[in-house]
């Protein structure tokens, strides 16, 4: 994993972040480190909280959040792409005039969820069968959140099960909402936004807000890893 981020062109997911408000990058996993991470979801000494969607109306599946400290694997994920992600971060402040900026590390990240009582961590993992699929929504968690996440891919699509594809909802203002149906493969990695992004209109940059969700798996077994990079309360 370490040597597969290391070798990212970042200079293009930079690009397409600030095309589009998302990229892919292909076979950050390999099929040994999925597999792996499918297990581990029966271990139970790895979770701080279990969620039943149908319970609070997200859906239909299930995911668990993990708790501190967490797996080797998933904390360098967080540690390596975030340092990479925070200047498109400060850069999108920038062009919408939003005084927030984030920090070079993503330790220094969780130092101000902390002081804000943020301390919970928020990587989770998703299983869904027949039937399952997620609502609209977004991963804020508390005041302190940081405008990128990301998705890696447990199970391949057309093979592991059908259906389940990535759905992004951008709500621009005056304007109908934009859908964006993704279908990454097995080990991919979606980089995306958490909460808004901004798009060039002809009077400067507007803010555009962002949710994301699963449609409908209409067969078999679908596993995601969420990695959000800040902690919850």
């Amino acid at each position: 994993m370490k040597e597969k981020l290391a070798g990212t062109d970042w200079a293009a997911v930079t690009q397409e972040l600030h095309e589009k408000g998302y990229a892919i990058v292909p076979g950050a996993l390999k099929p040994l480190e999925c597999t792996a991470l499918t297990v581990s979801y029966l271990d139970d000494t790895l979770y701080r909280k279990t969620i039943s969607m149908e319970r609070y109306r997200f859906g239909a599946g299930e995911y668990k959040y993990f708790s501190y400290p967490l797996p080797p694997l998933i904390q360098q994920i967080r540690e390596t792409v975030y340092p990479h992600l925070a200047p498109v971060a400060n850069s999108w402040m920038n062009a919408l005039g939003i005084e927030r900026r984030y920090p070079p590390s993503h330790a220094e990240l969780l130092k101000e969820c902390n002081a804000a009582g943020q301390t919970k961590p928020t990587v989770l993992i998703l299983q869904y069968g027949q039937g399952g699929h997620n609502t609209l929504h977004q991963d804020l968690y508390g005041d302190v959140f940081f405008p990128f996440q990301l998705v890696l891919f447990l199970s391949q699509p057309g093979q592991d099960h059908n259906g389940g594809e990535f759905v992004l909802v951008e709500q621009r203002p005056r304007a109908q909402s934009r859908p964006v149906v993704l279908r990454p493969a097995k080990g991919d990695m979606l980089i995306f936004t958490t909460n808004f992004r901004p798009v060039k209109g002809s009077k400067g940059y507007y803010r555009v807000n962002v949710k994301h969700g699963v449609s409908e798996i209409t067969n078999g077994h679908r596993y995601t890893l969420g990695i959000i990079f800040h902690d919850a309360q």
